[in-house]
């Protein structure tokens, strides 16, 4: 009788933080088959990059709601520039274990960010085909990121390019930089 009393599933245990680290190795293998996954679905780079920014929203919103519950102490953001740094500096720390390198914020474009990370850990184990030239797999970072953005109500579009390494362009909606300067005003 004791014996069962001693077995817990583990809906019973408290979410601890864990170790926080996934072997490279299992990660790089995991990432390459998600997108073999997504190419044998896909008729064009561009689908491709769409379907791997789609699978990186749901990690997003996931790993936004998991954030949360397990740091209690922090608190939700409301201005965009402390929104960014969030995401630039503690997101990343917890997905690639660094921050990103650069936030930029375009000079012609007030709605525009760019977050830029030279060396992109989803395209460091990805071999391009010639024929597929132009394929960023960061569109699922970008996914991630605009995940996280839009479920904190900084609606946003967010897309991956080749430049400085791999840059993430992050465009708000109208909406956000009028209520991000109504904020400033105060």
């Amino acid at each position: 009788m004791s014996s069962s009393r001693s077995k817990s599933s583990i809906l019973d245990k408290p979410l601890s933080k864990g170790k926080g680290e996934v072997s490279l190795a299992i990660y790089a293998l995991l990432f390459s088959e998600i997108v073999q996954y997504s190419q044998n679905r896909s008729h064009s780079i561009q689908e491709l990059q769409t379907k791997l920014s789609e699978m990186g929203q749901d990690v997003g919103s996931r790993l936004l709601d998991l954030y949360f519950v397990r740091e209690r102490n922090s608190k939700r953001e409301i201005k965009l520039l402390n929104m960014l740094l969030f995401v630039k500096s503690t997101l990343w720390k917890v997905l690639f274990g660094k921050e990103a390198d650069k936030l930029e914020h375009a000079n012609d474009d007030e709605r525009t960010y760019y977050i830029i990370e030279k060396d992109a850990l989803v395209n460091k184990f990805i071999s391009v085909p010639k024929d597929k030239g132009s394929l960023n797999c960061a569109s699922f970072n970008a996914g991630i990121i605009e995940a996280v953005l839009t479920r904190s109500g900084f609606a946003a579009k967010v897309t991956a390019h080749w430049h400085k390494g791999t840059t993430y362009m992050v465009k708000f909606d109208d909406a956000v930089i009028l209520r991000d300067k109504s904020l400033d005003d105060r």
